[in-house]
């Protein structure tokens, strides 16, 4: 389950000691610290991550009304979610659950939707072919061997559209 970590490693912000607890969560506890990272204020980051146990983890997940965020997803959702498989139909949570926030978010006007926005994520593929979202501060940019983008465009907060552009604008 830990193939859209390699997606989300470049969104760890913690340094030192935040790092080293992230790296020590089990395989469930991680891929829920980064499909709801997006959901979690810094302070709530912290706290989760200084708990001593998986239970009270997972308790503080359901007290903060996170787990369900998830959890209300069949187990076939959660893996895609979790493996970065983002598709036409998915929502505006599933995408950031699979990718984190995205890099710009435009409004769009003239479609035929209420609400309509692009979500750009930027990417960087390493010589090893894993797939990285990109980050400010990056410190394996230098490293990429390919650098694209991917706008998600979302009507009435549905992904109706995903483009591929070969760079970054």
């Amino acid at each position: 389950m830990r193939a859209l970590l390699a997606l989300s490693v470049l969104a760890l912000t913690f340094t030192g000691c935040w790092e080293k607890k992230v790296k020590n969560l089990s395989d469930a506890e991680f891929d829920h610290y980064y499909v709801l990272k997006p959901f979690m204020s810094e302070e709530s980051r912290k706290t989760y991550l200084k708990l001593k146990t998986e239970e009270e983890r997972n308790q503080y997940l359901k007290d903060q009304g996170l787990w369900d965020r998830f959890y209300k997803y069949s187990e076939a959702e959660r893996e895609e979610i979790v493996s970065g498989a983002v598709a036409v139909g998915w929502t505006k949570d599933k995408v950031l659950m699979a990718w984190g926030p995205p890099h710009d978010k435009q409004k769009l006007v003239g479609r035929e939707a209420q609400r309509s926005e692009r979500l750009v994520y930027r990417f960087e593929e390493q010589p090893d072919g894993t797939v990285l979202v990109w980050a400010p501060n990056s410190k394996t940019e230098y490293k990429a061997v390919r650098l694209y983008q991917v706008n998600v465009i979302l009507d009435d907060d549905k992904v109706t559209e995903i483009v591929e552009k070969p760079r970054w604008d």
